[in-house]
């Protein structure tokens, strides 16, 4: 998708701070961290949402996922980390693109402790 700003990042058109890269999937620093880490993993196929999830693209999110927790090892993220996905307007999706938050290294649980 041409006007797709994951797009443009996974094409190299736009740069980003690389952390992992295969052929179904992209992951790279968010640019505005809420936490000490924070990355994203997205497909390299052009999902807009959750929503546009079929049996037939499916496959991807369960790649993302293995990578992630791969990626969590090889950083050392032991006390555990937090994965989210925004899903449209009303669930604070700003990017038309299917894509996952990776954030960890600070406590993410709610009470504290």
């Amino acid at each position: 998708m041409e006007d797709c700003l994951f797009c443009k990042i996974i094409a190299g058109e736009i740069p980003s701070n690389k952390l992992y890269e295969d052929e179904l999937c992209y992951a790279f620093y968010d640019i505005d961290p809420q936490a000490p880490v924070h990355f994203l993993v997205v497909p390299k196929t052009h999902i807009k949402s959750a929503d546009e999830l079929t049996e037939e693209n499916a496959g991807v999110v369960a790649h993302i996922f293995v990578v992630i927790s791969k990626l969590s090892k090889e950083l050392g993220l032991e006390n555990g980390y937090r994965i989210v996905n925004n899903c449209g307007q009303d669930g604070g999706q700003t990017v038309g693109h299917l894509h996952f938050h990776v954030l960890a290294k600070r406590c993410l649980a709610w009470p504290p402790g």
